[in-house]
């Protein structure tokens, strides 16, 4: 898997614990970017998404808002 994969979350949000510990779990190493803490990165994030909810994914320049899994895997190829 050579693709680069961010995810833009908060603490506090269920979904972005969620699809963290999913890729956790299928040992898919990622960039978490906290956008309640760093501005800068939820700038970013609604540049990318167009949206103010997370979790938003960027697999390898594709883009995912909230927990998708079935497109997630896809994009993973798992």
């Amino acid at each position: 898997m050579d693709k680069n994969v961010f995810v833009y979350s908060t603490a506090t949000c269920p979904y972005c614990v969620r699809v963290k510990q999913f890729l956790k779990d299928n040992n898919v190493s990622f960039t978490n970017y906290d956008v309640a803490s760093d501005q800068q990165r939820g700038e970013e994030m609604i540049k990318k998404s167009g949206q103010m909810g997370v979790p938003v994914l960027d697999i390898g320049g594709e883009i995912i808002v909230g927990f998708d899994k079935d497109r997630i895997k896809e994009l993973l190829g798992i």
